[in-house]
């Protein structure tokens, strides 16, 4: 897949927009994509016509991720194309193949694995997907569960594969868990809510200059455009 370079910050995606203002409010406070979900059991769920209002109101070359978990891959492109996505995020327990399938029509795909432990992210590195999201195992929804974990089981993970960070990340830890893990971008979407899809854009923009305010001597991978 396209590579877009490398950087000494982490990118930084919002994720479970539920209002295009709120979308357009943190693109314009510095986020590197938005994540929107098209899982049907969380409370952060769209529908595609309610996604196509929020993606209408970005800046022209916003990443937009959508979030899957379990989908089948017609209805997963059948939404990529309704909505113009290039880039998929999956939760469930699709298998390596599925990840395939979808790279073989253009996508990017992020695969989110859970932290169980070292055996477990050696497993599901057989993945091959454009970048990995990696948070507690503990969470059951796809774009928020809040759940905090010890990032540096991360780290290692990192050297050899794109790392995206999350898990019970806010504005007072994510400077912490950036040290600990060195990701190559980071993911938040309870932590800057005052309520399940509600984004407060107080906690949005402290949250954003706590991770520019991270600038790491590694060279990071852009996972986003």
């Amino acid at each position: 897949m396209e590579s877009y370079g490398t950087t000494h910050t982490p990118q930084i995606k919002i994720c479970g927009l539920t209002k295009a203002e709120d979308a357009a409010k943190c693109v314009s406070l510095g986020a590197d994509a938005i994540g929107l979900v098209f899982f049907k059991k969380s409370p952060r769920y769209l529908t595609p016509p309610k996604a196509q209002t929020i993606i209408h109101a970005l800046p022209k070359g916003t990443t937009v991720v959508g979030v899957f978990a379990n989908e089948p891959l017609n209805s997963i492109m059948d939404i990529v194309y309704s909505c113009n996505i290039n880039t998929v995020q999956l939760h469930g327990n699709e298998p390596p193949k599925f990840v395939k399938d979808l790279t073989l029509q253009g996508l990017r795909v992020i695969k989110a694995l859970y932290m169980e432990g070292e055996p477990s992210v050696k497993k599901m590195a057989t993945y091959d997907a454009s970048a990995y999201i990696v948070e507690c195992a503990e969470g059951i929804l796809p774009g928020g569960n809040a759940m905090t974990w010890n990032w540096q089981d991360a780290a290692d993970f990192g050297e050899q594969h794109p790392l995206i960070l999350a898990g019970g990340l806010n504005a007072d830890n994510v400077t912490n868990a950036i040290r600990q893990a060195v990701p190559d971008a980071v993911d938040v979407s309870s932590g800057v809510e005052s309520a399940p899809g509600k984004k407060d854009m107080h906690k949005v923009q402290a949250f954003i200059k706590a991770v520019q305010g991270c600038t790491l001597k590694k060279e990071l991978r852009r996972v986003f455009s």
